[in-house]
């Protein structure tokens, strides 16, 4: 029978710690959250592994973000027990409910309703009472619930729309893996008088979200 307790650990200190993830509230929620739950069955034993898993049999499926990837953009953002968050393509729910052990309110939005289906499962299954998941197209965001102090978009975005950055409350900060293989960058998005500034913190890549393509650029 597989030990996914082992996994667990060897993840967390094999891929988490070795990254320089520090933040021991993000240590002790990926060693705690069962992430073999977030994945379908005939995936549950990728889902320790250094990869993107897939969780949808579409073309291409939409996956879960590597644990490295997702421990260091969270850190980035800096998630504050009393923030309010925007959990943007949760898929089935992992980062909302890592996020839901650190802020103090995750909404979580999904388009893909059978994916949406299974977050609301999943989030129910390990307590995180805090989440709630909302449906709709995933580059328009979630306004009803703005403004958010931290944005995560979990997957990568040739360009962050404005109409995300807008949704940011004041100091906000928005985290998401920007650009196209392999020049992507994970960048930390900071809202400040109205304006948000992007820094890039560190060389990532990840699953293409649809919706946030760069719009075709003419040529006369």
């Amino acid at each position: 029978m597989f030990d996914f307790a082992a996994a667990r650990r060897m993840m967390v200190d094999g891929q988490v710690r070795t990254a320089d993830v520090t933040d021991q509230r993000i240590i002790g929620a990926m060693q705690e959250l069962p992430r073999e739950r977030f994945v379908p069955a005939r995936n549950a034993s990728l889902a320790y592994l250094d990869l993107d898993v897939a969780v949808t049999e579409g073309t291409p499926p939409r996956r879960l973000l590597k644990p490295m990837v997702l421990a260091k953009l969270v850190q980035a953002a800096e998630v504050g027990p009393q923030d309010r968050v925007l959990d943007l393509a949760c898929a089935t729910g992992y980062s909302s409910a890592l996020l839901a052990k650190l802020a103090g309110t995750v909404t979580a939005l999904e388009e893909d309703a059978t994916l949406a289906r299974h977050a609301r499962e999943n989030l129910a299954a390990v307590g995180a009472g805090n989440a709630q998941v909302v449906s709709g197209p995933l580059a328009g965001g979630w306004p009803a619930g703005a403004p958010y102090d931290v944005i995560l978009v979990n997957g990568a975005a040739e360009v962050v729309p404005e109409r995300l950055l807008r949704q940011l409350a004041e100091g906000g900060r928005l985290v998401a893996v920007v650009g196209r293989r392999p020049a992507s960058k994970a960048v930390l998005h900071l809202a400040s008088a109205g304006q948000a500034s992007a820094l890039p913190i560190f060389d990532a890549a990840a699953p293409a979200l649809p919706g946030f393509a760069e719009p075709p650029q003419f040529v006369f």
